[in-house]
């Protein structure tokens, strides 16, 4: 099972991701996490994914595709995989499309996350992480037992400037710039199934074993 996950940030992808992970026994591959590893690996790719990064430039999509497409023929991807944050223009699907149809894959499922701004900033301003193990809490949703401080390793809770109202409402406008143009390219070719994600996962739930069958 090939699933591509489409939507902003904070509209629930990582959490739907490891439910339909565990159900379908696929990797979560998130374009982020592919990045960081590369460069932390220091491997070719992620070499020169960092010399864009160190100043603070978008690394190109060139060097993107071809993260994703080596990820792709790695054993465990065989039997199916989650795409997350890939891709995110209509040049990057199209590049996408190409590898799909030089590997002889089909994807089976596009999911479009669809929430609103007010409950991606609640969900993101609301966001803590751990500064020292990187466990994620939440002020309303998740608690930690002791306010300001880790469960699991006493490490202080921070906010992360990307998670700052502000930044939110930044990020949202230039991923809804963005992305427009990629959901009509896969609402023309009828490939796209929307998700309320404004719904929490109890909710979603049913609607998932709806969509994906």
């Amino acid at each position: 099972m090939r699933f591509i996950f489409i939507g902003p940030p904070g509209a629930g992808k990582g959490t739907v991701a490891k439910i339909l992970s565990r159900r379908f026994s696929i990797p979560h591959i998130s374009t982020g996490d592919l990045l960081r590893a590369h460069i932390q690996q220091k491997s070719e790719l992620g070499r020169q994914a960092a010399a864009f990064v160190d100043q603070g430039k978008l690394v190109p999509d060139a060097l993107v595709i071809e993260m994703v497409r080596t990820r792709l023929k790695e054993p465990d991807a065989s039997q199916g995989y989650i795409l997350d944050g890939f891709p995110r223009t209509v040049e990057q699907a199209e590049a996408l499309g190409k590898i799909l149809r030089d590997e002889g894959m089909v994807v089976e499922h596009i999911l479009n996350f669809d929430a609103s701004n007010a409950k991606i900033i609640e969900r993101l301003s609301g966001r803590r992480i751990c500064s020292k193990c990187g466990e994620i809490y939440h002020v309303r949703n998740i608690p930690p037992k002791k306010e300001g401080l880790c469960d699991r390793c006493g490490g202080e809770l921070i906010q992360r400037k990307d998670d700052s109202e502000d930044t939110v409402r930044r990020r949202l406008e230039v991923y809804r710039r963005e992305t427009a143009p990629l959901i009509d390219y896969y609402n023309r070719m009828r490939l796209l199934k929307d998700l309320p994600a404004d719904l929490e996962v109890a909710e979603l739930n049913p609607i998932l074993d709806q969509l994906v069958k």
